[in-house]
C-alpha cells in the first residue's frame, strides 16, 4: 500500500493530503474487496500461489466496479444539475468514451478536468457527462484489468481521477439548480441477490439532481423493504431487476409495499433490463410503471406522483 501511494505521489506532484488519504482508502478497500470476492468463488482453499482463473476475475473486477467505485464515483454529490438552455450538442459519442478513458491511465485529474470542462463549454450537460462519459468510462477501465492491458493498480489510479473529476465537477453550485422545499422523496433498491446495482446508483443520482429526497438500499431483503415504507414517507418506491430468476417474487413484494407503506398511496416503479425488453411485465408485477432508461424514469415517477395528488384532492373535494 505505502508503495502503491509513493507511486501516486511521484505520478502526481499536486497531489495534496486529503487526496492520498482518499486515495489509499479506495485502493485499501477495493483490494480487499476484490480479496474477499476471490476467496469466496470456490469451497475449497485455493492455492494463492496459483493465478485466479479468468471468470473469477471477470466476476471479481465486475462486482467491485459496480458495488464499489461506480456508486463512489456517481454519488459523490447530490447537487442539483441544471437544465442546458438552448444548447444542441449535449450529446457524448461512443469515440469519445473509447478516446477519454485511456486518458485517465495517462494524465492526471487535472487534465482531465481540462478535458471535461471543454465538454461542457461545448454545451454538454453534466447529467450527460455522469451518464454518458464518466460511468462508461470507468466500465472500460474494469475491461481493460480483465483484458490485462493494465495492471490494479493502474485501473485504481485511473478511476481515482474520474472521481477527483466528479468532486469538482459535481462540487460546484449552480445558480440556477435548487431544492423545493417540499421535495418528493423515493427509496430506491435493488432486490436480494441481485448484485448489479449499478442502475440502481445512476437512478438514485439523477432524481436527487432533479430535486428528490433519495434513500437506496442494495440488495435489500423484503423484511428491510417493508420496514423502510413502514417508518419513512415515500411518495414512490423504484426496484431494480436484472435477472429474470428475481420477477417471481416481485408481484408479493410489491403488494406488501402497499400493505406496509405509511403512505397509502405509494407509487412503485420497477425497471432494469428485464422491464428493458419488455415494458408490459410492469403492470404484469403490479408496479404502477416502468421507463427505459434513468432520464425518462425521472419524468414517468413526477407524472405518477402529480397523479396520484390529483386523485387525492379530488377525493376530498369530491
Amino acid at each position: 500500500m505505502a508503495a502503491d501511494v509513493r507511486r501516486v505521489i511521484n505520478q502526481t506532484g499536486r497531489v495534496g493530503v486529503a487526496s492520498v488519504l482518499r486515495f489509499e482508502e479506495f485502493v485499501q478497500r477495493g483490494r480487499a474487496r476484490l480479496s474477499r470476492l476471490r476467496d469466496r468463488s470456490t469451497p475449497e482453499r485455493r492455492d494463492t500461489t496459483q493465478p485466479a482463473p479468468p471468470a473469477d476475475k471477470a466476476r471479481a473486477l465486475n462486482h467491485l466496479i459496480e458495488c464499489e467505485i461506480i456508486p463512489r464515483l456517481l454519488v459523490a454529490h447530490a447537487a442539483p444539475i441544471a437544465a442546458a438552455q438552448g444548447m444542441h450538442c449535449d450529446r457524448i459519442a461512443e469515440t469519445e468514451v473509447a478516446a477519454f478513458a485511456p486518458l485517465a491511465l495517462q494524465v492526471e485529474a487535472d487534465e482531465l478536468l481540462a478535458h471535461v470542462e471543454a465538454l461542457l463549454a461545448r454545451g454538454v450537460s453534466r447529467e450527460t457527462l455522469l451518464v454518458d462519459l464518466l460511468a462508461p468510462a470507468a466500465r472500460m477501465l474494469g475491461q481493460f484489468w480483465e483484458e490485462d492491458r493494465c495492471d490494479f493498480v493502474d485501473v485504481t489510479m485511473g478511476l481515482w481521477r474520474l472521481q477527483e473529476v466528479v468532486h469538482e465537477v459535481f462540487g460546484r453550485t449552480t445558480p440556477d439548480g435548487h431544492i423545493p422545499h417540499l421535495a418528493r422523496r423515493a427509496l430506491f433498491a435493488s432486490l436480494e441477490g441481485d448484485q448489479h446495482s449499478f442502475g440502481t446508483v445512476v437512478i438514485d443520482e439523477l432524481f436527487c439532481a432533479n430535486g428528490w429526497m433519495t434513500d437506496r438500499i442494495a440488495e435489500a431483503t423484503t423484511a428491510q423493504l417493508l420496514e423502510r415504507v413502514r417508518d419513512t414517507w415515500f411518495d414512490l418506491v423504484g426496484l431494480t431487476i436484472t435477472c429474470d430468476c428475481h420477477i417471481a417474487p416481485l408481484p408479493s413484494i410489491v403488494r406488501a409495499i402497499r400493505a406496509a407503506s405509511c403512505n397509502p398511496r405509494i407509487c412503485v416503479m420497477v425497471g432494469g433490463r428485464v422491464f428493458a425488453l419488455d415494458a408490459s411485465r410492469a403492470a404484469a408485477v403490479g408496479a404502477d410503471g416502468t421507463a427505459p432508461d434513468a432520464r425518462a424514469a425521472v419524468r414517468v415517477a413526477g407524472e405518477l406522483v402529480d397523479a396520484v395528488a390529483r386523485e387525492a384532492v379530488a377525493s376530498m373535494t369530491g
